[in-house]
């Protein structure tokens, strides 16, 4: 048995394990996927600052996000499909998760359905949505989220249009994915996957078939996809979906201080620095390096988390000693999924958090919520310094 002692050893597994369509559809970011590869290189150009002689006893990682207590700031970010990487993914995603002590955050593209994860985990978990059409829809999805004790609603902003990802094109992998001589074979290799699948009764998008008007079995879900996101979105509307939802808000896809001073004007209790992991607009910033400028923006008024990239523990102490509050994993956490459910999530977790409780005691502190830039050495404009 493969010994774990990396999120690289997960993500072996799971190339193994998985079929291809799935593979490649976590793997994958948009058009030349420099933003993709660049999310988790530019990690690597912050140097941590060691320090020694210092007491290093007693570290404490636990604290909170939105004012929820959370053994460690990192979250599992909303991911889209995760039923299809294990059977019943969401479900074991949400209960790692909470055996953990950090927060889930359930896709509305997600194959178990609110009311899968509801009853089937005991503490409340965050719902995230994304910014669609249909009024009816999204207070019904909201309503169901308050009816399922989720604690915190994100909305994900950045998906007015769908960047082009060609991996997905190419293997048919849409909603309901379309499925090729070449993806069936494939699949055909994947036995324990398959027996998996086999086993459960979610094999669909449980938050949209049955509740989505016109969609009631996944033949007609297409055509409601491609009509549902919103393109004339703007801060107003986002406003109205604020009025929805009196909980807890978490504006996820801020990429510039404009719009992080937006998302503050609309009434959000946070926002996530992200890019949706390389996925959407090729050629902008890693969310590392768009972090700065936008702590500068909001100051302490809002509070500011970090995802695309993360794969590591010190990469969450890196963004942490910046200024985040919080961070996600989205990849890191279905590697793990795909290799060997539940487990495999729970493994994620335990090496981010080895990660980042012993590389913050080499940096010579021991509370994860009195961090600050003094343990890291960034280069000369990394954040900035562009021509206007």
């Amino acid at each position: 048995m493969t010994v774990i002692t990396e999120i690289e050893d997960l993500r072996r597994i799971y190339k193994r394990r998985v079929p291809k369509m799935f593979f490649d559809y976590t793997e994958s970011g948009s058009w030349s996927e420099q933003t993709f590869r660049e999310n988790s290189s530019d990690f690597d150009r912050i140097y941590l600052r060691q320090r020694v002689a210092i007491d290093m006893e007693g570290r404490k990682t636990a604290s909170k996000m939105i004012g929820q207590d959370v053994a460690m700031p990192v979250a599992l970010a909303p991911v889209g499909l995760t039923g299809m990487q294990h059977f019943d993914g969401e479900i074991k995603a949400a209960k790692a998760a909470e055996k953990f002590g950090v927060p889930y955050c359930l896709s509305t593209m997600s194959i178990c359905s609110i009311e899968d994860v509801a009853a089937d985990t005991s503490k409340p978990f965050w719902m995230q949505v994304y910014t669609l059409k249909d009024d009816d829809f999204m207070q019904r999805l909201f309503d169901r989220a308050k009816d399922a004790k989720c604690s915190a609603a994100i909305i994900t902003v950045d998906l007015q249009l769908l960047g082009q990802r060609h991996k997905d094109l190419k293997n048919g992998l849409s909603a309901p994915p379309k499925l090729t001589p070449a993806s069936v074979a494939n699949m055909m290799t994947k036995v324990q996957w398959g027996i998996g699948m086999l086993s459960t009764k979610r094999r669909f998008f449980g938050n949209i078939v049955g509740h989505a008007k016109g969609v009631k079995d996944p033949s007609s879900l297409s055509s409601w996809t491609a009509q549902a996101f919103d393109q004339s979105l703007n801060w107003d509307r986002i406003r109205e979906f604020r009025k929805m939802w009196d909980g807890p808000l978490i504006i996820k896809g801020i990429m510039d201080p404009r719009d992080a001073l937006e998302a503050l004007n609309v009434g959000a209790d946070a926002i996530i620095v992200s890019n949706h992991g390389g996925r959407q607009l090729d050629g902008a910033l890693s969310s590392i390096r768009a972090l700065a400028p936008i702590l500068d923006a909001v100051g302490d008024k809002i509070e500011v988390h970090l995802d695309s990239g993360i794969r590591s523990g010190q990469d969450v102490l890196k963004a942490l000693a910046m200024g985040a509050k919080g961070t996600y994993i989205g990849r890191a956490y279905v590697y793990g999924l795909g290799a060997k459910g539940q487990q495999g999530v729970t493994d994620a977790l335990n090496v981010i958090h080895k990660e980042l409780e012993v590389s913050m005691g080499l940096c010579g502190r021991t509370d994860v919520n009195a961090l600050d830039r003094d343990i890291l050495m960034i280069p000369k404009g990394f954040s900035g310094d562009w021509e206007e």
